[in-house]
């Protein structure tokens, strides 16, 4: 039977999410870096992405985030459920959010990286905000040592 455990085990982590959105053709998917601050997944975006225009469309959403190591035994999966608006760019979260996957000096990330794929500074940048109307969890980590298994501790997002 699957446990419950606390998002922030995942939330924290640098781990890709999938972001879910609507198009007339269905379902789309499109992975994701982002950062819960304040209540709310952050994930990044502009003015030209797909996924921006479809939630401009339909702001219903959802968010899939999985940590998943073989060797140690490790399956969590994370599910939020929700609205995101399309907010403009705030340069400052968009480089916390970098923080959290390139670390915490700037001086050490990879310059062609933030002069052409991750531009805080450029117009054209968006910021995905969903505060989850709902958050479930799914820990199966015993899938290898069975349920006695000990969770990793953590901070809660409540």
């Amino acid at each position: 039977m699957p446990q419950a455990f606390d998002p922030a085990l995942l939330l924290d982590a640098p781990l890709m999410a999938i972001l879910g959105t609507l198009s007339p053709d269905g379902p789309r998917t499109a992975p994701v870096w982002f950062l819960w601050e304040d209540g709310a997944l952050w994930m990044l975006g502009d003015d030209r992405s797909a996924s921006v225009r479809r939630l401009a469309g339909d702001p219903r959403c959802s968010v899939e985030i999985t940590e998943f190591d073989a060797g140690a035994g490790v399956l969590r999966h994370l599910g939020l459920r929700g609205r995101a608006e399309v907010l403009p760019m705030d340069p400052a979260l968009f480089r916390r959010l970098l923080a959290k996957y390139l670390g915490p000096d700037p001086a050490t990330w990879n310059g062609w990286f933030i002069d052409t794929v991750a531009r805080p500074d450029d117009p054209s940048g968006r910021l995905i905000r969903l505060v989850p109307d709902s958050v479930f969890t799914n820990d199966v980590s015993y899938f290898r040592t069975g349920p006695a298994r000990t969770p990793r501790r953590s901070r809660s997002i409540v």
